[in-house]
């Protein structure tokens, strides 16, 4: 083999060396990290306010014991559903009932001594007064006359003088009867206007002790005083009971309102007539919708929060919610049907500045991005994304600008 030959082995065995490491450097170069992405997209965004709430039924029907007795019968239970009338339960009123005679007869005898009185007073004593009145005024008439003549004829000395005494002293004797009769029949006025005073005080008296021993014997019977549930029902038969105790409570429980506690900050954003869910634990598949009623103009406290009572008007065909149940409340004070959005997490910020990782090819980009709503999972984008863009999310890679990535999208 001469030398040129030899140079030209040696150089191919060169250039194969070369190649061998080359291949092998790339064998063992690291693979690219793995970094989930997801895609821009246009959905319903909505912003909410979520927060704890009471149930209150909005006209309840509360019925209170108006006699101090025993419970006679329940013919209802709690939860049951009553149409208007129905007996709910009953109270012995067996005292109240004789108390009502007593007060009947006790009226009727007021009714007559004021008949008696508006009359002028006992009739036999009126018509006696009257009668006496009345002859006095016809003898003192005829006495007068008498005199008259008794006069005329002593002037003519056809009468005498001891005819005259005589005729005076009947004259005077009549003329006291009569002031007697009158002063008696004044007195007899008098004690009259005070017996009308008296007997219509008593028969007034009387009147309203009736209507409200009525009142009260009707009581005993309890009835639904509208359709709807007795969520409350504390008695139960043979129990005694005061004045003023509570017997039943009943509301129309289809539309009920949810007194929502909002803690403090979160009032800003709440406006009449916004949307509101309702959910309870009890019925974790069961949802219920209604409507902002009524914003508070205030804040109290409650435990350690401070909150604005925001109340809340909510449907329940099924009568489900109770009153106060405890239940989970989430208002909707933003909504928007077609937002660009991208997952929370995959934001982050700077200063005031947000940005994001967008992927280009298999290179991280970071871009800064102008966001509006914050929903609970995810913001809506004003500017710097578009729809179908891959933005990366955090993991076990630290993301940077310019890191070649291996995208795994999770949609």
């Amino acid at each position: 083999m001469n030398g040129w030959t030899t140079q030209r082995v040696v150089a191919v065995v060169a250039i194969a060396a070369v190649v061998v490491l080359v291949l092998l450097g790339l064998t063992r170069r690291e693979p690219l990290p793995e970094v989930s992405t997801v895609a821009v997209a246009t959905e319903a965004l909505s912003v909410a306010v979520t927060s704890n709430g009471k149930v209150e039924p909005i006209a309840p029907q509360v019925m209170r014991a108006q006699l101090a007795t025993f419970v006679e019968q329940v013919n209802a239970v709690a939860g049951q559903t009553v149409k208007r009338g129905d007996l709910i339960l009953s109270l012995d009123a067996t005292d109240a009932r004789a108390e009502l005679a007593r007060t009947r007869e006790e009226l009727l005898a007021a009714e007559e001594a004021l008949r008696q009185a508006q009359a002028g007073g006992p009739a036999d004593e009126v018509a006696q007064l009257k009668s006496d009145l009345s002859k006095t005024e016809a003898e003192l008439k005829r006495l007068r006359q008498e005199r008259e003549a008794l006069t005329r004829l002593r002037a003519r000395q056809a009468a005498t003088q001891d005819e005259l005494d005589q005729n005076q002293l009947a004259l005077d004797r009549a003329q006291a009867q009569m002031k007697f009769l009158q002063s008696k029949r004044d007195e007899l006025q008098r004690r009259t206007k005070v017996d009308i005073e008296r007997a219509t005080l008593l028969a007034e008296r009387s009147r309203n002790s009736l209507r409200s021993l009525e009142e009260k014997v009707a009581s005993a019977r309890v009835v639904a005083p509208v359709d709807g549930v007795v969520y409350q029902l504390p008695v139960r038969k043979r129990d005694f009971v005061h004045v003023g105790d509570l017997l039943a409570e009943m509301a129309d429980l289809t539309h009920v309102r949810v007194r929502a506690f909002v803690d403090e900050p979160d009032l800003g954003g709440v406006r009449e007539g916004e949307k509101v869910e309702i959910t309870w634990d009890a019925l974790p598949s069961r949802s219920w919708m209604g409507t902002v009623e009524v914003v508070p103009k205030t804040v109290v406290a409650r435990g350690t929060r401070s909150v604005g009572e925001v109340l809340c008007a909510v449907a329940s065909e099924k009568s489900e919610l109770l009153p106060n149940i405890n239940v989970n409340v989430r208002i909707r004070v933003r909504e928007q049907s077609s937002a660009l959005v991208v997952p929370r997490a995959a934001v982050r910020s700077e200063g005031v500045e947000r940005y994001v990782f967008v992927v280009e090819g298999n290179v991280l980009r970071k871009k800064a991005i102008k966001i509006g709503m914050a929903g609970a999972t995810k913001y809506e984008v004003l500017a710097g994304l578009k729809a179908g863009d891959q933005v990366a999310m955090p993991g076990e890679v630290e993301l940077r600008d310019g890191l070649k990535v291996r995208p795994i999208s999770q949609q």
